[in-house]
C-alpha cells in the first residue's frame, strides 16, 4: 500500500491545468516529483500567494512558489 508522502498546500485555494477540486487548499500525493511539478503549473485564488510541496513525514518544505504576476494572458 503507498502512502500519501508529499502535500501540496496553500493558504488560498489552488487551482491549475491538473486539478480538478473546487477550493482545494491542500492536496496529497505519493512521488515527490508528481507533487513539485503539480505545485510548479499550479496557482491560487487570489494570485499571488505560496504554494508549498511538504514532506508529510519530516515537515520539511521541498518545494515553495508564488505567482511572479497576476496577469494570465502573458
Amino acid at each position: 500500500m503507498t502512502t500519501m508522502s508529499y502535500r501540496i498546500e496553500s493558504t488560498h485555494p489552488i487551482v491549475g491545468p491538473f486539478i480538478t477540486g473546487i477550493n482545494e487548499t491542500a492536496l496529497y500525493i505519493a512521488d515527490r516529483a508528481m507533487a513539485v511539478v503539480l505545485a510548479a503549473k499550479s496557482y491560487t485564488l487570489p494570485f499571488g500567494k505560496e504554494i508549498r510541496v511538504v514532506h508529510v513525514p519530516s515537515g520539511e518544505v521541498v518545494f515553495r512558489k508564488t505567482a511572479a504576476c497576476a496577469d494570465t494572458t502573458l
